[in-house]
């Protein structure tokens, strides 16, 4: 029996998914299935696909088969600008820190192509709505695209330090920042996650290397803890080279896994804090 060109490819999504979530670590129904519902080949555009091979760099998928986009690999968007679909697991272990919700309002910083925003909507459900935004123009045409048909989704092309949004349940950023910017976190509603990468080591003067943090919103006390290192791509707008010298600083010295509060004041002990800035403190207690 010849089984259907669409089943054999939800079958391979399923597994995918399944595959992602075990290389994440994250045991997440919801999360699984929003993996394993959304084509990813919807969004990445024609094949053949550029996929990021450490050692070799971007080498082409053999054919335009989507089942070669089905593994826990970077696809390059922009692979002249190394701008890639970022990798299944490491996005699983974001979104499932941001712990999005039914009726959520999630803010996507960064959104690319929308392949990650289209599983956060499945997350917020017919309840909730998703605002993207994308700084580079010719990605946040492509996004605007892909999520045209896409109910209560908004795609924005603009700076994501100075794009205007409403109160937000989530803030996913996909971008690296040297500063907790304060407008995020006067959007944040109460009981609001950011999911804020914070970077500082130049590699090969694109990507920046540093750690990402989940800061959540209690009143006007903000909890903060550590999610993972990472390597990511800098977010314009949210680069200050005081502030990035001062991170990169803290990440020689350690500690940054003890982080524990976000303090939107910065007179606290030394001792306490693991890395001030103006007006801020990351600090261990």
């Amino acid at each position: 029996m010849t089984i259907d060109r669409e089943i054999q490819l939800e079958i391979i999504r399923r597994h995918y998914a399944k595959q992602v979530m075990a290389a994440a670590g994250v045991a997440d129904r919801r999360l699984e299935n929003a993996f394993a519902a959304v084509r990813r080949e919807d969004f990445l555009g024609p094949g053949p696909w550029p996929i990021l091979r450490w050692v070799r760099g971007y080498m082409p998928t053999p054919s335009a088969d989507p089942a070669y986009l089905y593994a826990d690999n970077l696809v390059g968007i922009l692979p002249e600008r190394s701008l890639n679909n970022g990798q299944p697991s490491f996005l699983a272990v974001l979104i499932a820190a941001a712990s999005p919700r039914p009726g959520d309002h999630i803010v996507h910083i960064g959104a690319g192509v929308g392949y990650y925003t289209a599983i956060l909507a499945r997350l917020a459900g017919p309840r909730g709505r998703v605002t993207a935004i994308e700084y580079e123009p010719v990605l946040a045409a492509r996004l605007a695209a892909n999520l045209a048909k896409m109910r209560r989704v908004t795609a924005l092309c603009g700076d994501g330090a100075t794009v205007d949004f409403a109160p937000a349940d989530v803030i996913l950023v996909n971008a690296g920042v040297t500063f907790p910017p304060g407008r995020w976190l006067d959007r944040l509603a109460d009981g609001g996650r950011l999911i804020l990468p914070m970077t500082a080591t130049e590699r090969d003067g694109k990507m920046t290397g540093g750690a990402v943090f989940r800061i959540e919103r209690r009143g006007n006390a903000f909890d903060a803890r550590w999610i993972s290192d990472v390597g990511i791509y800098p977010c314009h707008g949210m680069r200050d080279p005081a502030a990035e010298r001062a991170l990169a600083a803290a990440f020689k010295a350690g500690g940054w896994q003890k982080v524990t509060r976000l303090y939107r004041r910065r007179d606290l002990p030394e001792e306490n804090c693991w890395l001030r800035g103006e007006g801020w403190c990351l600090a261990y207690s």
